[in-house]
């Protein structure tokens, strides 16, 4: 069973999930919703998603 957390926005929530054996991960701590033309250049560019760098716990930066 694969699994995706969403909604992740936190570098708190995203340890909790790693901590549990979460591997799949999406929410605004990644970036904000990207339209589909941006996303493919991104890919064929080689880009990842790495953490955003949050703003205290529980809000967003």
């Amino acid at each position: 069973l694969q699994v995706v957390a969403e909604g992740v926005e936190t570098t708190g929530q995203l340890s909790f999930l790693r901590l549990h054996g979460c591997e799949g991960f999406q929410g605004y701590l990644f970036g904000r919703p990207t339209p589909m033309d941006i996303f493919l250049r991104e890919q064929l560019l080689g880009l990842t998603l790495q953490p955003m760098v949050a703003a205290p716990e529980g809000r967003m930066p």
